[in-house]
């Protein structure tokens, strides 16, 4: 039997400040596919968040994990919809819960605060696939929301969601001066901004 021999290369230390790699930033277009801009949940882990999880527990999840949306799943992993973090900080949810149940602040859930799948807009991969940045813009001009929920469907299943579209990635994929908009309310205020750069 041969017995192959491995020499093991020392560890050496930095002599050196080495620069350090960082992912390369691409600058889309208004030409450039919609898709682009997609966090893609095959690629990347989704947010998501227990429906029966306290909603101070989901604040905490949103603030360390720089996110201002959850998916809210049950216990089959299921989206049953979402939780932004306006419902969270504007309070006027947490509060009708508190009023209608007679609760405490402590004892309310995300569940209860959660805008439900019936009442959430999607668009689907498909659909997607076929604009250009510029289209989608348009088409969201007057989208009052802060993301924008992208499904698709495997064979004859029912949808999922496949993936999020932020109304912030829209204006900084451009390099649009969002100056005036220090915190990306919707996609109509992103729009109004962006469309100002002559798309």
């Amino acid at each position: 039997m041969t017995i192959m021999a491995f020499s093991t290369r020392p560890l050496g230390p930095l002599n050196t400040q080495p620069s350090v790699a960082m992912p390369e930033t691409i600058r889309l277009l208004p030409r450039s596919p919609a898709r682009a801009l997609m966090t893609d949940f095959t690629l990347i882990q989704p947010r998501v968040i227990q429906a029966d999880t306290p909603i101070d527990e989901a604040h905490l999840k949103m603030r360390y994990g720089g996110v201002r949306l959850l998916l809210v799943v049950d216990e089959r992993q299921h989206c049953t919809g979402v939780l932004t973090a306006k419902e969270v900080i504007g309070g006027r949810r947490i509060t009708q819960a508190m009023q209608q149940r007679g609760i405490t602040h402590e004892e309310v859930t995300v569940s209860m605060v959660q805008t439900p799948c019936h009442k959430l807009l999607a668009m689907s991969l498909e659909q997607l696939a076929s604009l250009t940045i510029d289209d989608l813009v348009r088409a969201l001009e007057s989208f009052g929301e802060q993301h924008l929920l992208i499904t698709d469907r495997i064979e004859m299943q029912h949808p999922r969601i496949r993936g999020i579209i932020s109304a912030s990635d829209i204006g900084r994929s451009l390099g649009s001066d969002l100056s005036a908009l220090p915190e990306a309310r919707s996609f109509a205020d992103i729009c109004q901004v962006v469309m100002g750069h002559e798309l």
